[in-house]
């Protein structure tokens, strides 16, 4: 088993919470951070889709 520092769960929560569509502003305080511009700015490479997602999303709701 590799070594896995706390940092690296820290990661990992933040990524998975994110991942199962948590509210980033929810992810934030949990990390503890001053902003949820300092969590988007770091795990914004979680869901590369999102944009694709969001007017997906848009069209659903007028068709």
């Amino acid at each position: 088993m590799p070594r896995i520092s706390f940092h690296d769960l820290r990661h990992t929560h933040a990524t998975i919470m994110l991942e199962l569509g948590q509210n980033p502003k929810v992810v934030s305080e949990r990390l503890g951070h001053s902003r949820v511009g300092v969590t988007l700015d770091i795990y914004s490479h979680v869901n590369p889709d999102t944009q694709k997602q969001a007017a997906l999303k848009y069209k659903e709701a007028f068709f």
